[in-house]
């Protein structure tokens, strides 16, 4: 049996990282995308499973980067399995800072399954999405804040709504994930404190998901960390 192959974006550190780890120690031949060259914990990883998890430089932002990334890993194998867009930000004030996180959070899933589509087309076909509650407008209760994050992650439900309709058709199922508030990097090079998970409880049923089958996969529903639904 051919050990299966991931791609997971934002892979540096948080709940990206913690799906790499997972993936890895669970036989997964894994590619994951890096974008901080100053964070480490990637190569410590690579340092532990040199032989299955291999580093991809990626930024999501720029479809340079990931058209070049998509290229890499063509050359490495012909069959991607699992695509896990987890890469994100939250944080920063104006139009540009406005731009600049739709363009991560949601452009840049787009930019990869565009990219990975060709290396899916042999493999299990399963494109994963982390999002949030925050993107839900059936249960936005955020008042006081910038709206740029949850705007972003609306912008992304809608578009893994519509890749849905084209893409399932097709043979590939989706998975969109609400891992809760975690203690995450998404602000900058500081872990937040207050959050209810670390981002290794909110991998662990991650990769269950993503990896699981379901009965139901012709809906598209968003589920968190226990699995539940949400409306979005």
């Amino acid at each position: 049996m051919s050990m299966k192959t991931v791609f997971i974006t934002g892979a540096d550190r948080g709940v990206g990282f913690a799906l790499s780890r997972i993936f890895a120690e669970n036989g997964w031949r894994v590619f994951a995308g890096k974008f901080l060259d100053y964070w480490k914990e990637l190569d410590e990883l690579k340092k532990q499973f040199p032989e299955t998890v291999e580093l991809i430089p990626l930024n999501v932002g720029s479809t340079q980067s990931v058209q070049e990334a998509a290229k890499t890993v063509s050359q490495k194998t012909d069959t991607v399995d699992v695509l896990v867009n987890c890469a994100g930000i939250s944080r920063g004030e104006g139009e540009e800072a406005f731009r600049q996180i739709v363009n991560v959070n949601a452009v840049g899933a787009m930019r990869m399954v565009e990219a990975f589509l060709p290396l899916m087309q042999k493999g299990e076909k399963r494109l994963c999405f982390v999002s949030s509650e925050a993107g839900s407008i059936t249960v936005a209760h955020r008042k006081g804040e910038a709206p740029y994050y949850p705007m972003s992650k609306s912008a992304l439900n809608m578009a893994v709504k519509l890749m849905f309709n084209e893409l399932r058709p097709k043979g590939y199922s989706f998975r969109l994930y609400h891992p809760g508030w975690v203690n995450s990097y998404m602000g900058g090079d500081v872990k937040s404190t207050r959050g209810k998970y670390e981002p290794e409880q909110a991998a662990m049923p991650a990769f269950k998901q993503f990896t699981g089958h379901r009965d139901w996969e012709d809906a598209l529903v968003m589920t968190d960390v226990e699995n539940q639904a949400w409306p979005f």
